[in-house]
């Protein structure tokens, strides 16, 4: 049997979107190692490495996208220039703002009530107490929203035929076609 293709699968969008979800379920169907940035950068006390040491984020995200597999979930700017040009494929969930925002309120509700530790190893858990926070997730997906589609839009118009290829889902019901267009992309020619 001859060695996988490369196959390194950038997922963008909104916070909220639903990026973690997907990176994980493609990540299963399509046998990559999952790259989650929020889960690199998220420190203990919710110390953030791209603010506070942002070499050593930019580090730990080279080594963790240095391989010819993966799949890469997150929005840091930071970063997100050494991810895309190793990219084969970028994944743009740009859904409407109503349901992002259903989506992360939800997700938040659930977080707080199971209290759940969201990155192994950091004890940080989502509090309610934190919600009028202007970095919280909940009001940073509904501040970020139109600068963060606008820049995703001048992205996909700039990515090239020798760039990654770009996968705009606007629904949640075409995951599944992206999926199974991975998944022949990735078999190769039979």
């Amino acid at each position: 049997m001859s060695a996988a293709a490369p196959l390194r699968v950038l997922v963008i969008g909104s916070s909220g979107s639903g990026k973690t979800t997907l990176a994980r379920r493609l990540g299963e169907a399509l046998d990559l190692p999952r790259v989650e940035l929020d889960a690199i950068n998220w420190q203990a006390g919710w110390r953030d490495l791209n603010s506070h040491a942002p070499d050593e984020f930019l580090h730990r995200v080279d080594a963790a996208t240095a391989g010819e597999r993966w799949i890469c979930d997150g929005n840091y700017g930071r970063v997100q220039s050494l991810v895309l040009a190793r990219a084969t494929d970028v994944v743009w969930l740009d859904y409407p703002r109503g349901l992002v925002m259903r989506r992360v309120i939800w997700r938040s509700v659930v977080r707080a009530l199971q209290g759940r530790e969201l990155w192994s190893g950091t004890g940080n858990v989502e509090r309610i107490g934190r919600w009028l926070d202007p970095e919280h997730p909940i009001r940073w997906a509904w501040s970020t929203f139109e600068r963060r589609r606008a820049r995703y839009e001048a992205l996909f118009e700039a990515l090239d035929r020798s760039g990654p290829r770009p996968h705009r889902l606007t629904r949640p019901g075409q995951a599944k076609t992206v999926a199974e267009r991975l998944l022949r992309e990735a078999a190769g020619p039979e």
